[in-house]
C-alpha cells in the first residue's frame, strides 16, 4: 500500500476537510465530460496555491477506464522511469493500479520501482481530484520520471501507446507539472506562455527548443512530452493559468500553474 506522503501539508488530511477544499477548488466551475480530451497538464502544488487551476482540467475530464499519471521525480530516489504497482491510499479511499495495462507495457525503459514514489508529491496530489470527480470507478498507472530528455519521453510515450493498443482501454494521460519557479510574475507569465504556445500546437520539438531558449523552469517537462508522444493530440487548449502570487500576494518570486487540455 502506498500511503499518503503529503496529506496534511499539500492538502487536508481528514476526508471532511479535503472534500471541503476540493469543493472550493471546483466552486463555480461547470463539470462536464469532454470525450475529445486525450491528455491534460495539471499543476501539483498545495491546493491553496494551484488547486483551483487543477480543477479547471478535472472539471472537463472524461470518465475512462484508466488514467496514466506521469510526474517528475523531485526526490531523486529510485529508477529514472519508475512505475508503481501498489494500491494507493488517500484520505478519500484507495485507488488500484491497472495491472492488466501494466502487463501490456513493453517495459523496455519503464521499471517497476516503488522507491521513487514513496515521498513524491507530484502524482499523489492528483488522486483526490480524480476521486472527487469519479469516485472509485477508475484505475491508474503511476509513472515517476527522473529522466526527462526528449528521447526518454519518446520511448515512454511509445510504450504507453502500445499498451493502450494491446488492452483497448479507454485512457487519458495526465501530466503533472508546474511551470516557472521563483521568478518575478512578469517573467513567469512571459516564459510560461511562450512554452505553452508550443504545447497548444502539440509540437514536442518546439516545446523543448523553447524550454532551452527561455530557461523556463518547467519541472515536469518530460512528463508533458511523454503524454504528447503517447496520445498524439492535434492541438491543445489553455484552460487556466495562474501563479502562486494570486494566493499569497507575493509577485516577486512566483510559481506558475497551467491547466491544459490536449485533443
Amino acid at each position: 500500500m502506498r500511503r499518503p506522503a503529503v496529506a496534511g501539508r499539500f492538502y487536508p488530511a481528514s476526508p471532511e476537510a479535503l472534500l471541503l477544499e476540493l469543493k472550493r477548488c471546483f466552486e463555480g466551475l461547470p463539470t462536464r465530460e469532454d470525450a475529445s480530451i486525450k491528455g491534460v497538464v495539471c499543476p501539483h502544488a498545495g491546493y491553496m496555491y494551484s488547486g483551483r487551476t487543477a480543477a479547471h482540467a478535472y472539471a472537463v475530464l472524461p470518465s475512462v477506464d484508466t488514467y496514466v499519471i506521469m510526474c517528475p521525480n523531485h526526490t531523486g530516489m529510485g529508477s529514472g522511469v519508475a512505475l508503481s504497482t501498489d494500491t494507493w491510499s488517500t484520505p478519500l479511499g484507495t485507488v488500484d493500479v491497472d495491472r492488466e495495462f501494466v502487463s501490456a507495457l513493453p517495459r523496455d525503459i519503464i521499471d517497476l520501482d516503488e522507491s521513487a514514489h514513496i515521498y513524491e508529491h507530484a502524482l499523489e496530489v492528483q488522486l483526490p481530484f480524480l476521486q472527487y470527480r469519479f469516485g472509485d470507478g477508475f484505475k491508474i498507472v503511476p509513472i515517476c520520471l527522473g529522466m526527462q530528455d526528449k528521447e526518454t519521453a519518446a520511448e515512454v510515450g511509445a510504450e504507453i501507446q502500445e499498451a493502450m493498443e494491446r488492452t483497448g482501454r479507454r485512457v487519458v494521460v495526465i501530466a503533472s507539472s508546474d511551470f516557472s519557479h521563483y521568478v518575478p510574475v512578469e517573467m513567469a507569465s512571459r516564459n510560461d506562455r511562450y512554452v505553452i504556445d508550443a504545447l497548444l500546437r502539440a509540437d514536442v520539438d518546439e516545446f523543448y527548443r523553447r524550454l532551452a531558449e527561455s530557461g523556463a523552469s518547467v519541472c515536469g517537462y518530460g512528463a508533458i512530452a511523454s503524454m504528447l508522444y503517447a496520445v498524439q493530440p492535434e492541438s491543445g487548449e489553455l484552460l487556466d493559468y495562474s501563479t502562486s502570487g494570486d494566493s499569497t500576494g507575493d509577485y516577486v518570486a512566483v510559481v506558475g500553474y497551467a491547466a491544459i487540455a490536449m485533443r
